[in-house]
């Protein structure tokens, strides 16, 4: 692996191109899907937010489409990233919940691009595995694994990465937990941190494939916690929040669909030379594509798998001690809930010669799962629809057609009452409406997001007929795909989690 200086803060316009290394434009375009942890709506300035600094992600906004009305399948880590990588509504799959986790015969669309003659690399967070050799990235579709494995979360975001072989681990906890494996990142030295080492990897395959379409899912650890970042950039935002002033309190109680208290400010630090240290290494990608010659060939689609965390729940009337990262506001609370803050998702993408330069598309309803036909229509390659069954190519959307899709359904029925506070549940999107249900709990509510993004007016009462449709439609979609359901109510006594 080559030592390269990286960019600090950053790359905020172009390069010219090295005319030597240009590559003559393919018919085939090179695809990244740049994807990241626990990032919420409202982590990206360009989103609005006035604490972090993403000039990268803006840049790419000014370059590309972005999406108001971007959406994650689910709004947790695992279910999320089953539904990009097979183009499926998580619960279809029995993910969570069922299955649980990735099988051999899902298909995914590293195996579709790569058979489309792509060469592909997945790097970062795959947490799809569950201990089976067979589901990891280089057995399902991918020539390259750069650092996935098992593992949520590293223990350490700086090398050797996690704190503990294998062999100390309580028993389990060497697949899916966060202290579990992070494979190919042994090469590193002390001081090396994780979202930069993963880079330097992923700009070594796009060298080595700069004659060849490539596809390079970069699926960054970052923004999950530990939180944890290089000093220097903790150094910056510390100063600046010394700079800003709050009024109110910095937590209020969640509300009655659920327990603990949401963060209502943007003031963590680290968190936000996390969030830095991510748009840094999507400047060193532009940076390498526009040495080669590869910018104007090369699509970015840019996502993350759930809403920020903002919430913690509580346990027998005790409040989880769980350190929060963010807020979503306006949006309403965050990571595990099926209200907006939790699957609503910045949402980018940039594909040259196609897409308009800054354009900001506030009315179609996109979602991760669509990444997967849409990359193949991208490619000239045709689409699976017996594989990515409920992912819809947003192609005509990025070139300004008329887009128009079905409803948009999650199902979460692996709550985390203690960890972030919320409870079993599932939700519609049709039209401008959204309708959720608890049904554990015998409760519905129906929005208007057309003109109540925060979901604060509950027109369930109002809106009898309306709320009785959406909710035959969403008990019909679980009844069809026969989605994992918990038949107890909450106790109380639910565990801590991921």
């Amino acid at each position: 692996m080559k030592r390269r200086h990286f960019l600090q803060s950053t790359v905020a316009g172009g390069f010219l191109a090295s005319a030597g290394l240009a590559q003559t434009a393919t018919k085939q375009p090179n695809i990244i899907l740049f994807y990241v942890d626990d990032l919420g709506w409202m982590d990206l300035a360009c989103q609005g937010s006035d604490f972090y600094e993403t000039p990268n992600m803006d840049r790419l906004a000014r370059e590309g489409v972005r999406y108001t009305q971007g959406y994650t399948a689910h709004p947790r880590c695992l279910p999320a990233r089953y539904g990009v990588i097979t183009g499926r509504f998580p619960a279809r799959g029995g993910v969570p919940g069922g299955k649980g986790h990735l099988q051999p015969p899902d298909a995914t669309m590293g195996q579709a691009l790569q058979q489309g003659g792509y060469k592909t690399c997945f790097a970062g967070k795959w947490h799809l595995s569950h201990g089976d050799e067979a589901r990891l990235p280089q057995n399902m579709g991918f020539d390259l694994n750069i650092a996935a494995g098992d593992a949520g979360a590293p223990t350490d975001y700086f090398y050797p990465y996690r704190k503990k072989e294998i062999s100390e681990l309580k028993p389990g906890w060497e697949i899916g937990l966060d202290n579990a494996y992070i494979a190919g990142m042994e090469d590193g030295k002390e001081g090396d941190y994780i979202t930069e080492a993963m880079t330097e990897k992923c700009i070594d395959f796009i060298e080595e494939n700069a004659e060849n379409p490539f596809f390079l899912y970069l699926s960054h650890y970052g923004v999950h916690t530990p939180f944890q970042a290089p000093e220097r950039l903790i150094e910056k935002y510390e100063a600046k929040l010394k700079t800003m002033k709050f009024s109110g309190s910095e937590y209020a109680p969640v509300d009655t669909t659920g327990v603990g208290e949401v963060k209502l400010r943007q003031d963590n630090a680290v968190y936000a030379a996390m969030i830095e240290s991510v748009d840094e290494s999507l400047g060193n990608i532009f940076q390498t594509l526009e040495k080669l010659g590869l910018a104007d060939n090369t699509v970015i689609a840019f996502s993350g798998d759930n809403g920020g965390l903002s919430n913690r729940g509580a346990m027998d009337g005790k409040v989880s001690g769980r350190p929060l990262a963010t807020s979503n506001l306006p949006l309403r609370t965050g990571k595990g809930w099926l209200y907006e803050g939790g699957i609503r998702e910045a949402f980018i993408v940039k594909w040259p010669g196609v897409t308009k330069a800054g354009f900001l598309n506030e009315t179609d309803v996109v979602v991760g799962i669509d990444f997967f036909p849409t990359f193949l229509e991208m490619a000239g390659l045709p689409l699976q629809p017996q594989n990515h069954i409920d992912g819809v190519s947003i192609v005509p959307s990025l070139k300004g057609q008329k887009f128009e899709r079905g409803p948009v359904f999650w199902h979460s029925p692996t709550s985390r009452p203690y960890s972030t506070g919320d409870t079993d549940s599932s939700a519609v999107r049709i039209g401008n409406y959204k309708l959720l249900e608890w049904y554990n709990a015998d409760r519905v509510e129906l929005y208007d997001l057309s003109k109540d993004i925060g979901e604060q007016n509950d027109l369930s009462k109002k809106m009898p007929e309306k709320t009785a449709e959406m909710l035959a439609v969403l008990r019909g979609w679980r009844k069809e795909i026969n989605a994992h359901t918990r038949a107890q109510k909450w106790s109380g006594k639910a565990g801590k989690g991921h």
